[in-house]
């Protein structure tokens, strides 16, 4: 294709986009207990507008569905790419948003307020109002393009995209490559995210002598979370360092570590004999995990005894996506935005996406959100979305889609 196909989209075809993104926006897929059956009888409506079969897949719980929207590419026997995105969005804080978080309300200055308009709920209608364009304009992908709404990316995936991935029904869809959310930028810059760091939830458990809390106890629980948090911070704010004086660094590219739960205690003049506190860390791919954790086993001993970890949640760094030649996705993605005038910039993930899951299997993932020059709302309070920056998104799509099914 030597012209985007987006020069023939209607201002029809961008109304109807704008009302399907409103529409979706508007069911409220809300953790905790998220009700998916709006999501997916949205989906169905869309599916038959396109003229598309759709699969709704349940590979972990009956209340857990994978939707599977496909577009059969002229060469079927080729790997097909996959459009990724998920239905579900994280709490909101009603009281401290200016706008319903799921009326979807528009303003006089076209922005489009929500809980997911930016995570991610615009990628998935983007996609399908893309494909929409192509479709009017009589175009056809050679390889097969499969659209998947998963459940529960935002609490990690377990009963969605983490599990699908070991069925046959996800072997079946024979992927050889993913394309998956990115994170707005506030800059000219689009961001593309080629791989993400490991995430690990940690509790530290310190336990000590309890008593009343007039004396002057040894071994107590809180001098030995003092010892925790003093390493804790002291290595959180060695990290603050290097990412302030290496300008070329991101977020991605150092060592996080926040201090997200602190508990113990039931009365204030008892002395209680357990603390225990939640840390957040997210490791680089630069980093070696081993060396790491025994650091934090150092942590421990300098403490004192009975100083435990408990690992919730403890993933291995996963090798991310080369961006070379040897990488035809990327290559056949780098012109197209390059032929947009696109102002790329390759990062690591500084959170956790689906596209972790792809990559454990060798499949080549990369995060891309169309959405420049606009500030990262993702998680806060009244996220939006410009309406010309969401109708730009879908012009993008027509020629990265494309490019990536002609591979």
């Amino acid at each position: 294709m030597t012209t985007s196909p987006t020069a023939n989209r209607t201002e029809a075809l961008s109304d109807l986009a704008v009302d399907n993104f409103r529409e979706y926006l508007r069911i409220p897929s809300v953790h905790p207990d998220v009700d998916y059956v709006p999501c997916v009888t949205f989906l169905q409506k869309q599916a038959t507008s396109l003229g598309l079969p759709l699969k709704t897949y349940y590979p972990a719980k009956p209340n857990k569905p994978v939707v599977v929207i496909t577009w059969q590419g002229t060469d079927p026997s080729l790997t097909s790419v996959l459009l990724n995105s998920h239905m579900d969005v994280v709490p909101v804080f009603e009281e401290e948003w200016t706008h319903k978080p799921f009326a979807a309300d528009m303003d006089a200055d076209g922005k489009i307020f929500a809980r997911g308009a930016q995570d991610m709920k615009c990628v998935g209608i983007q996609y399908l109002e893309a494909i929409r364009v192509l479709k009017t304009n009589a175009w056809k992908p050679k390889r097969t393009l499969h659209l998947c709404f998963v459940p529960d990316e935002e609490i990690g995936g377990e009963d969605g995209m983490k599990t699908f991935v070991t069925t046959a029904d996800f072997k079946n869809l024979n992927i050889g490559f993913s394309l998956d959310e990115g994170i707005a930028s506030p800059d000219e810059t689009f961001s593309l995210y080629y791989g993400e760091r490991a995430i690990w939830h940690l509790e530290f458990h310190c336990n000590g002598q309890a008593g009343h809390g007039s004396l002057l106890h040894e071994n107590t629980a809180g001098e030995k979370m003092r010892v925790i948090l003093d390493k804790l911070f002291d290595m959180r704010e060695e990290q603050k360092k290097i990412l302030e004086n290496n300008p070329e660094m991101t977020i991605g590219d150092v060592l996080t570590l926040n201090l997200c739960i602190l508990q113990g205690g039931k009365q204030s003049n008892v002395v209680p004999p357990e603390f225990w506190c939640s840390m957040d860390c997210r490791i680089p791919v630069t980093m070696n995990t081993k060396d790491l954790y025994k650091t934090f086993e150092s942590w421990c001993a300098a403490a004192g005894k009975d100083v435990t970890i408990v690992k919730e949640q403890f993933e291995e760094i996963i090798k991310p996506t080369e961006l070379n030649d040897k990488n035809a996705y990327w290559v056949a993605m780098k012109q197209a935005t390059d032929a947009l005038g696109l102002k790329i910039k390759p990062m690591i993930f500084p959170g956790g996406t689906d596209s972790r899951y792809l990559r454990e299997l060798n499949i080549p993932a990369l995060g891309f959100s169309p959405m420049n020059n606009t500030p990262v709302l993702l998680h806060d309070n009244d996220e939006y979305l410009e309406k010309h920056v969401f109708l730009r998104g879908i012009d993008i799509y027509c020629r990265i889609i494309p490019a990536l099914a002609n591979v």
